[in-house]
């Protein structure tokens, strides 16, 4: 009798449970919508190119917003670095977070739910990143308060008014999305500095310097001005110049006929 009544409990049940659907595990689509941006990923030849551009290593930090299904993130962790990806989609944070596992390298790879423009990203060394223009026009204030020498490396869509150090594009098997550039977050030398030779006048677009240097008996022109990272180099009344940034400093040498001659600046005095 035992039997049969658990039987008839039982029987109910499994059909029940038989004609009960099974949730899909999420599989994302190209071109669904996110927050101000559609889902594209990024090609994984291009992944491998981008990393190799911001030459990254265990040292770094990298973080990826909009980091979709984490491929950036899952390839920065793979050579060693410590990746941080934020993405708006629940689901994709959680697709994340699977395939990392599932690479081996949830330890270093983390992937945080939330809005890409209010993410601080003060600690990384890279961004690593795939969005449109008007994205990235909007972050480019955070992207200047990076560290000088921090890499910004995108694919297709450039930061509008910067010139990138280089641009790299995939041949053979990338289709389309197959064109990487690489920023190097230059240091802020805008403003009036004085030194013992005078005093000079810097503007700045980005890693471009212009400006005048007093020296003499009238301002000389600076060409040829550019900044990577905290090293600035410019000519100016027939001399090289070239020194390293430190916040209001700078330090370096002066070459004039070939003759080299110790050089320091500072700003605001």
């Amino acid at each position: 009798m035992k039997r049969l009544v658990l039987a008839f409990v039982l029987v109910p049940a499994l059909a029940a449970a038989q004609q009960a659907p099974q949730q899909k595990p999420f599989e994302p689509t190209i071109g669904q919508a996110g927050k101000d941006v559609v889902w594209v990923p990024t090609p994984l030849e291009l992944v491998e190119k981008m990393l190799d551009m911001a030459k990254v290593t265990p040292s770094d930090l990298v973080m990826d917003l909009g980091s979709g299904d984490g491929r950036n993130i899952i390839g920065a962790a793979k050579r060693g670095a410590r990746a941080i990806g934020v993405e708006f989609n629940p689901d994709m944070v959680a697709l994340s977070r699977r395939l990392a596992q599932e690479a081996g390298v949830a330890d270093k790879a983390t992937f945080i739910e939330g809005d890409m423009y209010t993410a601080d990203i003060s600690k990384a060394s890279v961004m690593a990143l795939f969005l449109l223009p008007a994205n990235l026009d909007k972050l480019r204030d955070k992207f200047l308060a990076l560290k000088p020498g921090s890499r910004i490396v995108v694919n297709t869509f450039g930061i509008d008014g910067w010139e990138p150090e280089v641009t790299e594009k995939i041949e053979g098997t990338c289709a389309s999305w197959c064109t990487a550039m690489l920023y190097i977050v230059p240091a802020q030398v805008a403003g009036t500095w004085k030194s013992a030779q005078g005093s000079m006048a810097l503007d700045q677009q980005f890693q471009a310097v212009s400006g005048t240097v007093n020296a003499g008996v009238q301002p000389a022109t600076i060409s040829n001005g550019k900044l990577r990272g905290d090293q600035i180099t410019f000519t100016a009344g027939g001399s090289e110049y070239s020194g390293k940034v430190s916040g209001d400093r700078i330090e370096g040498t002066k070459t004039t006929n070939g003759k080299k001659e110790s050089w320091s600046a500072s700003r605001g005095q």
